[in-house]
This record gives C-alpha cells, sequence and structure tokens, in this order.
C-alpha cells in the first residue's frame, strides 16, 4: 500500500500538478565549450538555438505533411503538440497523446500511432523528457504502455484497425528516453561534483585561515610575553630605586605587577587552546629585520639568485612588525623557488615616514625544472599578518610573468621622552 501511494503521488506530482503550467524553454547557455568560440554576434543567436530547433523540426512536418499523397488534415496535428513543448512540455505531452488516441480511431492506419503521431510522439516525449528530470520520462513512458496495452486489448478489435506499432513505439521511445535521462543524470552528477569541490575548497581555505592564524599567534607569543614579563620586573624592582617612597607609589607599582602577571597568565591559558600538542616553544628567539641578511644567504645556496637593498633610515621597529615582515619576505622568496625555478628576485626594505615598506619581486621561471603546484596558503599567512597589523599588501602576477608581493606596516612614530 506505501508503493502504490508513493507511485500514485509521483504521477499525480509530474504529470497532473500544474501540467499546462506556463514554462518557457530558456535560452541556452553561451559559455560552453564550443559556443563561447564563436564570436559575440553570433553566440546572441545561438543562445535560440533549441527553440529553432524546435520550430525547424515542426516545419519539416508541416511540408512532409502537405506534399501530395504522403499525408491528410489529421497529420498536421501532430505539429500542434510539438510547438507547445517551447512553453508547456507535459501539456503538450498530453495533446500529444490525446492526438493519439484520436486519429487512431479516426484513421485507419497502424494502430495506435499512425505514421505521423508516431513521429511527432517521439519528438514530443523527447522534449518533454530533456526540459524535466528522469523520474518524469519514466511515468512518461509507463504512461504509454498502458496506452498501447488498452487499445490493443479494447479499442482496437472494435475498431478493426491495421497492424500494431505499439511495440516499436515501446521501443525506440524507451532508448530515447534512457539516453536522455542518462545525460541528465550524468549533468547533474557533474553539478554536484563541482558543488562538493567548491565547498571542499572554501573549507580548505577556511582551515588553512585558521591554521595561518594559530602560527602567528604562537609567534607573537614570545613577542607579547616578553614585554609583560619586562613590565612586570621592572615595577617590582621599580619601588627599590626610589628612597624612601610614598605607599601610594608602591601600591601603584604592585598594581602594575599583579595586572602584568595576570595578563601574562591569562595569554598562556589563550594560546594553550590554539597551540597543536605537538607543538614545542622554540629555544631561539624570534627573528627581526636585521636577520634578513642571513635568510638571503641560505636562500642564494638554494639556487635563487636574490638581490636586496634598504632605503631609509634604519631603525628599530616593535617586535611583532619587525617578525612579520620577516615572515613575509621569508615566505615571498620560498614561493619564488617553489613555483619559479631559475628566476631572480629582488628584496627591496624601505624605512619611511609612518612605517615600513616591503617588496618582493621576482622573474618569470627558467630552465628546465617544472614549477611545484602552490595551494596559496603562503599568501594566505602573508595578508593575514598584514591585517594583523592594518597594513595593506598587494600579491599578483607581473607582465613578464613573475609575481610581485608589496606590503606596507604601519607603524606609530616614537615621540622624544616617550618609555
Amino acid at each position: 500500500m506505501r508503493l502504490a501511494r508513493s507511485a500514485i503521488d509521483g504521477i499525480r506530482r509530474d504529470l497532473f500538478h500544474d501540467a499546462f503550467a506556463y514554462r518557457p524553454l530558456p535560452r541556452m547557455r553561451t559559455d560552453g565549450r564550443f559556443v563561447r568560440r564563436l564570436p559575440a554576434r553570433m553566440r546572441e543567436f545561438a543562445a535560440w538555438l533549441p527553440h529553432a530547433t524546435i520550430v525547424a523540426i515542426a516545419f519539416v512536418m508541416f511540408v512532409y505533411a502537405m506534399a501530395p499523397g504522403a499525408g491528410d488534415i489529421f497529420s498536421l496535428l501532430p505539429i500542434v503538440p510539438v510547438l507547445l513543448t517551447l512553453a508547456r512540455p507535459i501539456g503538450a505531452w498530453w495533446i500529444a497523446l490525446g492526438i493519439s488516441a484520436v486519429t487512431g480511431v479516426l484513421v485507419s492506419h497502424d494502430w495506435p500511432w499512425t505514421p505521423f503521431t508516431f513521429a511527432g510522439y517521439i519528438i514530443v516525449m523527447t522534449v518533454a523528457a530533456i526540459r524535466t528530470n528522469p523520474r518524469t520520462a519514466a511515468w512518461m513512458w509507463l504512461v504509454s504502455a498502458a496506452f498501447a496495452m488498452f487499445t490493443e486489448l479494447f479499442i482496437a478489435p472494435t475498431w478493426g484497425s491495421g497492424g500494431s506499432n505499439s511495440i516499436p513505439m515501446l521501443f525506440f521511445s524507451a532508448l530515447v528516453l534512457l539516453t536522455v535521462s542518462m545525460r541528465q543524470v550524468r549533468r547533474e552528477a557533474k553539478q554536484e561534483v563541482a558543488a562538493q569541490q567548491t565547498a571542499t575548497a572554501a573549507e580548505r581555505g577556511k582551515r588553512t585561515l585558521l591554521e595561518e592564524r594559530t602560527t602567528i599567534a604562537r609567534e607573537l607569543h614570545d613577542v607579547v610575553a616578553h614585554h609583560m614579563s619586562v613590565v612586570a620586573i621592572q615595577a617590582e624592582a621599580a619601588p627599590y630605586r626610589v628612597e624612601n617612597p610614598p605607599p601610594e607609589l608602591e601600591q601603584a607599582f604592585a598594581t602594575i605587577r599583579e595586572n602584568a602577571v595576570a595578563a601574562l597568565t591569562e595569554l598562556r591559558r589563550i594560546l594553550g587552546v590554539v597551540r597543536a600538542e605537538d607543538y614545542e616553544a622554540p629555544d631561539a628567539p624570534q627573528p627581526t629585520l636585521a636577520e634578513l641578511d642571513g635568510l638571503i644567504a641560505n636562500v642564494r645556496e638554494a639556487g635563487l639568485s636574490v638581490e636586496m637593498t634598504r632605503t631609509g633610515a634604519v631603525r628599530e621597529l616593535p617586535q611583532g612588525v619587525e617578525l612579520s615582515a620577516y615572515r613575509i619576505v621569508q615566505e615571498a622568496l620560498s614561493n619564488a623557488l617553489r613555483h619559479a625555478p631559475g628566476s631572480t628576485a629582488r628584496v627591496e626594505v624601505a624605512y619611511v615616514l609612518g612605517g615600513l615598506g616591503l617588496r618582493i619581486v621576482n622573474t618569470a621561471p627558467r630552465g628546465l625544472v617544472k614549477p611545484s603546484p602552490g595551494a596559496g596558503h603562503g599568501v594566505t599567512g602573508m595578508r593575514e599578518r598584514i591585517a594583523m597589523l592594518d597594513g595593506e599588501m598587494t600579491a599578483e602576477a607581473t607582465e613578464d610573468g613573475g609575481y610581485e608581493v608589496a606590503a606596507f606596516i604601519p607603524v606609530a612614530a616614537v615621540r622624544d621622552g616617550d618609555a
């Protein structure tokens, strides 16, 4: 009973519900493999190719039906549902089925489809199947089979019709509908795979972003922890450097030390949440811009020709800025090694008023070594570091086939007398 109820609901939903609703045939997409290569003017006409095909088929049927000795007035009836598939595909199929029954009764030819209704019915079923779904195509074929069986058993003997063509109709329609359904299933599968790949790429991007942020948090922990430790130690030692300090001053320094220790404890607790189980704190201090010469020397030994220039008055910057700038240069040179073997690179560090400018550019790859494919993680990490410091960054290909990374990190000016 459940299967029967489900079947009845399915056929009512696919073949009866809004069967004659207006569903205009959409224009064909023009971004296909072949159509997109056509000139713009021809692509506009190519979008109407499905409509033109149906109209052309109807015109051929009309010409053939009007040929002397080829058909009669009833041969024009199948043209109506063929044209109706442009706007009402399921309704066109019902009309084609009704025309098949009428012509089968009034015309003494093969039963239940005359040659013209046979061709028209196949065309209508094909277009309707293309415009709907495989389940609707299966219902149309089953209804056609039931119609053929009913006419063979009850109507054909009464009217004394000619030979039966039910088997050829069901055979050819099954082949056509099966081909259309397989094509639709394949297209839907490709769309689903594409959607899954898009979702996977988005999730991979989010995961990469979180990993980069976690790495940045781990590295900056040492920088922030160092400053907080210095604050705590200085606050504890300050009262002993003043002879007979007032109680208010001692209390103020004690409060500063307590807040610094509390902030340091909370920082370590938060970092413990994002730290991986196998993470080990580095023994060496975090790198700064003063160590760029050593980095570039190592890159040169790896086979990349690098030239570095510094402009402006070299000065000490906040440790977070120095660490991020060093990592950006390091990642940009690593990308040049992986993705542009045989190229040359140039690193420019500009100490300007209000901040630090970086520019790392490499030429196009040369030689026989193939570039390694990249996932874009390095650029993501650089953008996160720049965003954390409220800076700006661009990373794009150059006209000669190389790649350029340019960044600016704002640094607040330190006034004389500031601690």
